[in-house]
């Protein structure tokens, strides 16, 4: 039973070699010196802000794109036990002995060092020689721009990584699909294409153009295979479904798991929840949740609330009066109604509170048994303060004059009667009977005598003049003029009132609440609120000195300063490898034309290269031209501000082409050895000056060693480039 002991156990494996040599030169050239400069280096001050939130757990929304790419960052820190205390406000700021570098910037320069390897092999997958994949690899591993943008707490490397990964998987997928489908390899290749893809997409939206590529390219391969006869109509029913979780249902469920990560972790309120609903607010702990922790749900006759605007924008604000009234006039001559002022106040204010009153009843506080308020009843709103009613009239607003003033009504003895019901609309109801909650329901105030409703102006951010203290407008508006968030109210902070007397319930407006109740949301609400903050958030877009067109980026018109020594000519720049740059432009131009000319002389029959290699010339496009348009060209359509670091993708793809396209013209257009020589010597040169020009510039891409004067200047190869000089 033991005779297999008689001989040793012996485990065979192939290496790489070529592999292994590029993930070690991948590896130094990326963390070579990576804690250096000890200092913030350009968008290090943007996303240290979120890793220092991430290791306090306080909530933050960034509108730049989903929270994976962050969490990773956030990671880097955890491991380095980085306790979030740093101040990020200022590019080149000396980090602190608490603040691990080494450890933050070590996932952007680890994705960065796996990108050579990857290169590679994609190339091999492309069916492509092993030197021309070696090319691909050495190319990315010199290319100064994506060194520089590896080296430091970023998120394009970690992008690109996991571009390049989804691309590689898919690639390896299909060239399994020949011969072993549905084995193990068949499926861990395609699985880790939809979990690529959504990690991409995680990272940046930008991720989004490349999974839009390989879901053509797959939909294309699979439209294919339904014309194979040797395969069943169940066979392709599995393919299909295969496909359909992997490249659509595990991304879609990955991506939402990156958000519940995120919000697992963000526990704490903090400056960024105030643009989020009073519901997502209360969620927090600590903040609004502090306040609000302990409100009855349901709204009753007699209850005292705050009105919160659901908009938010340009801040959010309260619905708010005072004892000041409307000037009897403008300054444009128009009269108002002289009664009391109601605005939109955006701060946390006594006057903020306000009396659900039964029109019916005289008293101000909840019976026992309270009696709630449902969708569809009348009510009016008393100003806790003042004890004046919300009333809306046929009269100009001050700000828009097509819409209703808003006003707490005074009685002058004048033909101006009260006009003080409001209809409660449930906007979110789930059924016609619904009660009025506590944060969870959004609101209209229909006004009964005129259907105009209560809305914080249309004019966004209106501010009033000193009379109205700069505070935001309140209008009647018309239905009829469409539906706007800035129309829909929801209840902040709420308590049962249980003063008639004016004196006691001015102290009452002033004390906390003491009723317990829960307000959790869902994940789902938190996720697609979350979501649509950072679809639709937009920050003011300002023109930056370093911001730069699409068009500047292919001849590498500009660059970007990420760091200067403070004393000494050290200094670090987004610029890319010059060689590299041009001969991949040459190369995307070569492609294009001499596949038009392939396909001029397909159509007249005339056939210059094998079918096989035509083939893989057009697969080899669709993946590199392809990846490089859908990278590139929507940033025509955006508007935002751009820089040279969002073209580092398109880059990458455009470079995988320049091998290939040298390939190509070595094996079909050159015909003789002679020519095949010379083709190859031009190659070495050709090389040997990429090379060159990296260490050339290696000095602005390490920050080191420091540069005179007149070398930098020397590096001056463009007038448009802004290489720091210091004046003597």
């Amino acid at each position: 039973m033991l005779g297999f002991l008689k001989n040793p156990v012996v485990i065979t494996a192939e290496i790489n070699m070529n592999l292994m040599a590029l993930i070690v030169m991948g590896l130094i050239s990326r963390l070579w010196g990576l804690s250096y400069p000890r200092a913030v280096v350009f968008d290090e001050v943007y996303y240290g802000q979120f890793v220092s939130l991430y290791m306090k757990r306080i909530f933050f929304v960034d509108d730049s794109g989903p929270p994976f790419g962050h969490m990773l960052l956030a990671l880097g820190g955890y491991l380095g036990g980085f306790d979030g205390n740093f101040l990020w406000n200022r590019i080149g700021a000396e980090y602190s002995m608490n603040v691990p570098v080494w450890s933050l910037r070590l996932l952007p320069a680890l994705a960065g060092a796996l990108c050579v390897p990857l290169a590679y092999q994609i190339l091999v997958e492309l069916q492509f020689s092993h030197c021309a994949a070696l090319g691909a690899a050495l190319l990315v591993l010199l290319e100064n721009s994506l060194i520089t943008q590896s080296r430091f707490m970023l998120l394009e490397s970690i992008l690109i990584f996991f571009i390049l990964l989804a691309v590689l998987s898919y690639l390896k997928f299909y060239n399994l699909q020949r011969h072993s489908s549905f084995s193990g390899s068949w499926w861990f290749w395609l699985l880790l294409t939809g979990v690529a893809c959504s990690c991409a997409v995680g990272v940046k939206y930008m991720g989004l153009f490349t999974y839009m590529l390989l879901l053509a390219v797959a939909g294309l391969h699979f439209w294919h295979m339904i014309g194979d006869q040797n395969l069943s109509n169940v066979s392709l029913m599995c393919h299909f479904l295969a496909r359909g979780l992997a490249l659509i249902i595990i991304p879609v469920a990955m991506y939402l798991s990156f958000f519940y990560v995120h919000l697992t972790l963000l526990y704490r309120s903090g400056p960024h929840d105030q643009i989020m609903t009073s519901a997502f607010q209360a969620s927090l702990e600590g903040g609004l949740a502090r306040i609000t922790q302990g409100q009855p749900l349901e709204v009753a006759y007699g209850s005292q609330i705050t009105l919160r605007n659901v908009l938010g924008k340009p801040v959010q604000c309260w619905l708010h009066s005072h004892k000041n009234t409307y000037p009897i006039r403008y300054e444009n001559g128009r009269g108002s109604s002289h009664q009391q002022q109601v605005t939109c106040y955006p701060f946390k204010d006594v006057n903020n509170w306000w009396i659900v009153k039964d029109p019916g009843m005289q008293q101000l506080v909840v019976s026992n048994p309270p009696r709630p308020v449902r969708h569809g009843h009348i009510v009016q709103l008393v100003h806790g303060i003042t004890t004046r009613y919300l009333n809306t009239h046929d009269v100009a607003a001050p700000l828009s004059p097509h819409s209703q003033e808003v006003s707490c009504y005074i009685d002058y003895n004048i033909s101006m009667p009260a006009q003080n019901l409001w209809r409660v609309e449930i906007v979110n109801r789930e059924s016609d009977t619904d009660v009025w909650k506590t944060i969870l329901s959004e609101v209209r105030f229909v006004h009964v005598n005129t259907s105009a409703v209560l809305k914080a102006s249309g004019f966004i951010g209106a501010s009033l003049p000193e009379w109205g203290y700069r505070q935001l407008e309140v209008v009647g508006e018309k239905l009829s003029k469409g539906y706007h968030q800035s129309m829909v109210w929801n209840v902040e902070e709420h308590r049962y009132g249980k003063s008639q007397e004016q004196k006691e319930r001015e102290v009452e407006l002033h004390s906390p609440t003491q009723m317990d109740i829960s307000k959790n949301l869902s994940f789902m609400a938190k996720f697609t609120e979350l979501q649509w903050k950072i679809l639709t958030l937009k920050n003011e877009d300002t023109e930056h000195k370093y911001s730069s067109s699409a068009l500047d980026w292919i001849t590498m018109d500009t660059n970007i300063a990420y760091w200067l020594h403070p004393t000494s000519g050290a200094q670090i720049h987004l610029l890319g490898n010059v060689v590299t740059w041009t001969s991949a432009n040459v190369a995307a131009l070569v492609y294009m034309c001499l596949s038009l000319w392939y396909l001029i002389r397909r159509r007249r029959k005339i056939y210059d290269i094998p079918e096989e290699a035509w083939q893989l010339w057009v697969s080899a496009g669709g993946i590199c031209v392809g990846g490089w348009a859908v990278n590139y060209l929507p940033f025509f359509l955006m508007e935002k501000t751009l820089f040279l670091y969002h073209y580092l993708p398109a880059l990458t793809f455009q470079i995988l082409l320049v091998p290939i396209v040298l390939q190509h013209l070595s094996d079909h257009l050159c015909r003789s050895l002679l020519l095949k020589s010379m083709f190859s010597a031009l190659i070495v040169a050709w090389f040997s000056s990429v090379y060159l020009v990296y260490c050339t510039f290696s000095p602005v891409t390490y920050g080191e060693p420091s540069l005179s004067v007149t070398e930098l200047k020397d590096l001056r190869w463009k007038d448009s480039w802004n290489i720091l000089i210091r004046k003597q």
